[in-house]
Formats: structure tokens, C-alpha cells, sequence
């Protein structure tokens, strides 16, 4: 995986090791959209305690939700491996898809016809506004690199942080390893 210098749509923001922002530590983000108004992303490695049967009166599975980040924690917003199966999906490239028709998309997940390894569903979003992400990447709190649509879907996400530095290898190996806490090595 070759790192990418400036975050463009589409691409994966790594979250330094001490980044300092408790909303994003050691958090992976897929950049959705990124342009001069601002960005859009979703947190790939944040759990919640819900699943999609708790967010959605009727829908029956109980495919778990993941944090998407601190913005407008009452939306829902997913990525999914399904191309034009759901209309209306933005194309991300590598056979990665973002939203779509939300109710084809919930009678397919009620009926059984997409299985959870082919999709993520998120709560809420990361946003910045015009020119705060720029700003961001100029203090080096973030690292770019190039998504990898199969490690989206088939890393746990308690396993994503550590995983992607570790396949960039070289010095970026050796920060997936740092503490959480330096104070307690």
C-alpha cells in the first residue's frame, strides 16, 4: 500500500499515534468526499453498542453499527461491496460503494439477499469544514494512504489501526506498535 500525500475522495486518513483528539484516536477514516466546501468521512474502526435492528423500526438484522464519527450521531450512513445492486451508490473505486438507495438496500438486508460482510452501516460522520482538513493534514495529524476495499470489510475494526500501519511497513510498522499512553511504557 503506497501512502498518498494529499487526502482526495476515496482514500484512507490514519490518525497519528498521539493525535490528542479523543473523537479520533487511533481512528482510520474512508474520506468519502472531499472537495473545497469540505469533507465528509466515516470512522471504520469504531464500534457501537447498537446494531441495525435497534436504529431501524423495520428492519430485522442485527448487523452491527459502527461510529462513523462525532457529527450528527443520529444519522446513518454505509459502505458496502454491492455496486448497482443498490441505485444510486457513489463510486468510491476497488469495488467500494457509498449509500445508495436506502430502501432497496432495506428490503435486500431483510430478505437476506446481502450478507454483513459486504456492507458497514455507521452512525453519525466525521466532517470538516472549508479548509479545516487542509489544515489538519498541514500540522501532520493525519496519514494518507490508499484504501484497500477487502481490508475495509475483513479487518475487525479493534484490529484496523494497528493492521494498516503494519502493512505500510517501514517506519509506519514501527508506530503501530507505540503505546496508547507513552506515561505507562
Amino acid at each position: 500500500m503506497s501512502e498518498a500525500t494529499k487526502p482526495i475522495s476515496g482514500c484512507l486518513l490514519i490518525a497519528e499515534p498521539f493525535l490528542g483528539d479523543p473523537n479520533f484516536e487511533r481512528s482510520v477514516i474512508l474520506l468519502c468526499e472531499h472537495n473545497a466546501k469540505g469533507s465528509f468521512g466515516l470512522v471504520l474502526n469504531q464500534l457501537s453498542n447498537l446494531t441495525l435492528k435497534d436504529a431501524i423500526d423495520d428492519c430485522y438484522v442485527e448487523i452491527p453499527l459502527q461510529v462513523g464519527g462525532p457529527v450528527e450521531y443520529n444519522t446513518l450512513h454505509y459502505i458496502h461491496r454491492l455496486g448497482d445492486l443498490i441505485p444510486n451508490s457513489v463510486d468510491l473505486g476497488d469495488g467500494l460503494f457509498w449509500s445508495g438507495n436506502f430502501e432497496t438496500l432495506k428490503t435486500l438486508v431483510n430478505v437476506g439477499q446481502i450478507e454483513e460482510k459486504d456492507i458497514r452501516f455507521f452512525l453519525g460522520y466525521s466532517g470538516w469544514g472549508e479548509g479545516q482538513l487542509d489544515a489538519e493534514m498541514n500540522k501532520n495529524s493525519w496519514i494518507v494512504s490508499e484504501k484497500n476495499t477487502d481490508l475495509i470489510f475483513d479487518t475487525k475494526p479493534k484490529e484496523f489501526w494497528r493492521k494498516i500501519l503494519r502493512d505500510m511497513g517501514g517506519s509506519y510498522k514501527v508506530m503501530s506498535n507505540y503505546p496508547t499512553d507513552p506515561r505507562l511504557n
